[in-house]
């Protein structure tokens, strides 16, 4: 029988929301968001805080769509009900291809970066060694997550338990020694002076923060081997979506209370670094390092867990490339190998597409990194949407309010991202791969799979 076993609990659902989305995006993004704003911190907070807008009150969301339908991908399965079957196969077509395997790719780079600093190898001597490392990685952890899945759960619960220890050190004392020190509010003073001259860039720092806030959508994908899933789920994504945002307003407040703003902003991706040294000093910097590459590795476990399970998702369906061999569970691993295997090879194909952008290959950037997260919030719009239509056996707030609160992230989320100069061809080649996607659509036969209970 060609279903999967239900072996995760509430921990194990809590660890894939917070442990995908905790994971490089916060230590790498943070300086990102300083750029977008002109090293404007205090529209940088406001970035962060409008971009777990769109996180917290959509996961409040997908809770109540989690308690109502079920089946084997949570996000197809909305859509599906809401939209019609081929809706909802796009979307899931669109998540495998354009979304999910490029995410895995670019995790595995950036884990590999982060693995040679905790070595002290440098990028720059040996240029290719990241390259490999990444490409070892994907290898390794589709292994890990094909052969032994509940190791794999296992492994997720852990590596969210480390990352959120360098996380949490870093929010609580950063924040008291910047007031103490002063740094703080030199920081915050500076940034009020410049709020109304650098307002403007608010809507492209918080595209940036939306790539650190993604994630949490991942475990609506394992919501058919979630024990008691229609209680569990919701739970999972609520409490996962709290923890998120407090985590990333500390650690960000402890940053800008150890650093001056010009100095995350000319640092870089190591200006974590650099306030952990000035913290704790420099074997704390050390071994910090090494609890960065966890918490990349767990955002790589979790996404990757997810990756496999997508292209099954469709299969069990009828849909998608080859469904009468990808819908297919191995007796031994209780896990769909055939489905593994092609998004092990979709995604180092995506890791190549990432090499060659970042090395001028194609003679221009190619970016595959923001632009699906931009155009996966414009699928939630559609759900929200749909949402406030159908459930009228809501009250006003859950009916109303949060769907309302939600589509105002994803509405600035997609206005950035729309203000980005190579929105076009990223749209087009976008639109090109799901019009490819229809290639293996096919009308439905029988009943429905989807178990509607709305």
């Amino acid at each position: 029988m060609n279903t999967l076993e239900k072996k995760y609990g509430p921990v194990t659902a809590t660890a894939m929301v917070v442990g995908v989305v905790i994971g490089s995006g916060v230590f790498f993004k943070a300086d990102d968001v300083l750029n977008m704003t002109n090293g404007n911190i205090l529209l940088a907070l406001i970035a962060w805080v409008i971009g777990a807008f769109a996180m917290i009150f959509g996961a409040l969301v997908f809770a109540e769509y989690a308690q109502r339908i079920e089946k084997n991908n949570g996000i197809v399965d909305y859509t599906e009900v809401a939209y019609g079957r081929r809706a909802g196969y796009l979307v899931g077509w669109f998540n495998w291809i354009l979304y999910f395997s490029p995410l895995t790719a670019i995790l595995a780079w950036v884990t590999g970066q982060y693995l040679l600093t905790v070595f002290s190898v440098s990028s720059a001597e040996h240029p290719m060694a990241v390259w490999w490392i990444a490409a070892a990685l994907i290898l390794a952890v589709y292994l890990i997550n094909s052969i032994a899945p509940a190791f794999s759960g296992k492994l997720q619960v852990g590596v969210t338990v480390a990352k959120l220890i360098p996380l949490i050190l870093v929010g609580i004392v950063g924040t008291f020694v910047g007031i103490k020190n002063g740094v703080s509010v030199s920081n915050f003073t500076a940034a009020s002076a410049g709020v109304l001259r650098d307002s403007h860039t608010l809507s492209s720092a918080v595209v940036a923060t939306a790539f650190a806030y993604e994630g949490w959508i991942v475990a609506l994908t394992i919501n058919g081997e979630i024990k008691d899933a229609k209680k569990n789920l919701p739970r999972a994504l609520t409490f996962g979506a709290l923890i998120i945002f407090i985590i990333y307003i500390a650690y960000f407040l402890g940053v800008s209370g150890v650093l001056p703003t010009e100095r995350i902003m000319a640092e870089g991706d190591q200006a974590v670094l650099s306030a952990v040294t000035t913290l704790f000093g420099t074997v704390a910097g050390t071994v910090l390092m090494i609890f960065v590459t966890i918490s990349c590795f767990g955002t790589l476990n979790g996404l990757i867990l997810t990756n496999i399970r997508v292209p099954y998702s469709l299969a069990v369906r009828g849909l998608g490339p080859i469904p009468g061999q990808l819908s297919k569970i191995e007796k031994r691993t209780g896990m769909p190998l055939r489905a593994a295997l092609l998004s092990t090879v979709l995604s180092l194909f995506y890791l190549f597409l990432w090499y060659g952008s970042l090395n001028q290959l194609f003679g221009r950037y190619i970016g595959i990194d923001e632009i699906p997260i931009v155009m996966v919030y414009g699928v939630y719009v559609f759900l929200y949407i749909w949402y406030m239509k159908h459930f009228d056996d809501l009250n006003l707030f859950s009916r109303f309010v949060k769907p309302g609160l939600a589509m105002v992230g994803s509405a600035i989320i997609l206005y950035g991202g729309f203000s980005n100069e190579s929105i076009g061809m990223y749209l087009l080649i976008s639109v090109a791969v799901l019009l490819f996607g229809l290639v293996f659509y096919r009308e439905e036969k029988t009943e429905s799979h989807v178990n509607k209970v709305i």
